[in-house]
C-alpha cells in the first residue's frame, strides 16, 4: 500500500509541478506604401526625381548654308519610352531651352555656338512627323493612364540663317513629366 501511495503521490507531484502548455498565437502586421512613378526608357523613377535623359535631338553635320535640317529626338533607334503607374494621367511639358528666342530664324528655341559667341541656330520641336504642330515653349503632350509603356516622337528642325560661323551649336531643353 505504501508503495501505491508513493507512486500516487509522486504522480500527483508531477502532474502538479508540470508546466502547462498552451499555444500562443499572434499576427504580423505588413505594410508597404506605393508612390506613383515611371519608366523612363528602361530605367526606373521614382515621383520627384531629377535630371533624367530623354533622349537626344542630334540634326547631325551640315555646311554653314544650309537652309533646314530634319532630327528626331532618339533614345537608342526610337523615341523615348515611357510607363507610369496606372492610373496616372501623365503629360509631357516642354519648358524653355537655354537659349530660347535668340538669333534669326523661323525657330521659337535656338542652339548657342561653343565656340563664337553670338551665334545662333534657331530651331522647333513637334509633336507630329510631318513638322506641322510645334510644340511651343512650355507646351505639352498627354500621354495615357493605362500603366502600358508607351513611346513618344518627338520631331525638330533646325533653320540656316545667313552669317553663320563653323562649330558646334548646343541647347538644353527642360522637359518635365507631370504625374
Amino acid at each position: 500500500m505504501r508503495t501505491i501511495l508513493a507512486t500516487t503521490g509522486l504522480s500527483v507531484a508531477l502532474l502538479l509541478a508540470a508546466p502547462a502548455q498552451a499555444d500562443i498565437t499572434g499576427t504580423i502586421n505588413a505594410t508597404l506604401t506605393l508612390q506613383a512613378g515611371c519608366i523612363i526608357n528602361g530605367q526606373n523613377y521614382d515621383n520627384g526625381s531629377a535630371n533624367v535623359t530623354f533622349g537626344t535631338l542630334n540634326f547631325g553635320t551640315q555646311n554653314t548654308l544650309f537652309t533646314q535640317v530634319d532630327a528626331q529626338v532618339l533614345s537608342g533607334a526610337t523615341g523615348f519610352t515611357i510607363q507610369c503607374s496606372n492610373g496616372v494621367t501623365p503629360s509631357l511639358s516642354f519648358r524653355a531651352g537655354q537659349h530660347d528666342g535668340s538669333g534669326t530664324g523661323t525657330g521659337v528655341r535656338a542652339m548657342l555656338n561653343t565656340t563664337t559667341a553670338g551665334q545662333f541656330v534657331t530651331y522647333n520641336l513637334y509633336s507630329d512627323a510631318g513638322r506641322t504642330t510645334v510644340i511651343p515653349i512650355g507646351g505639352t503632350i498627354p500621354l495615357s493612364s493605362t500603366g502600358a509603356a508607351q513611346t513618344v516622337n518627338v520631331y525638330g528642325r533646325a533653320f540656316g540663317a545667313a552669317g553663320l560661323s563653323p562649330g558646334t551649336y548646343t541647347d538644353i531643353v527642360t522637359v518635365v513629366l507631370v504625374l
